[in-house]
């Protein structure tokens, strides 16, 4: 079983999709004609996606934190020093991960809404996680 999607509800559609669209480097996937609200799709490969869509009054919970929720994302380890060159020239925070691990791996917080993710080793195996 896989995802087919993560929703991301956030007050500025346009800024948080533009962010992860240029530090991340999701693609633009077609988005219904018929929603109520705002909302962009991006691709996160493997046909997963996120669903980016306007909530007017949204704030981003207080438990986005290693131990509460955030978002993680396979990436390959090579290109983590680019990426991070990236986001922290975007206005992202990098935050410094609460476990060791033995595979590579960091967090960021993202600078619209102030939600956490967590960027893995694409490499790493299953049975280190």
């Amino acid at each position: 079983m896989h995802f087919a999607h993560v929703t991301l509800p956030t007050q500025h559609v346009e800024r948080t999709c533009a962010f992860l669209v240029k530090t991340l480097r999701l693609e633009w996937l077609p988005t219904p004609q018929n929603s109520p609200v705002p909302v962009y799709w991006l691709d996160l490969g493997n046909g997963q996606e996120l669903h980016v869509f306007h909530v007017p009054g949204f704030e981003v919970s207080p438990f986005e934190t290693e131990f509460g929720r955030h978002i993680s994302l396979l990436h390959p380890a090579a290109e983590f020093p680019a990426l991070k060159e990236r986001l922290v020239a975007e206005g992202a925070e990098l935050v410094e991960a609460e476990r060791a691990t033995p595979f590579e791996r960091f967090f960021f917080r993202e600078p619209v809404n102030g939600y956490l993710f967590e960027i893995i080793d694409a490499a790493r195996t299953r049975s280190s996680t």
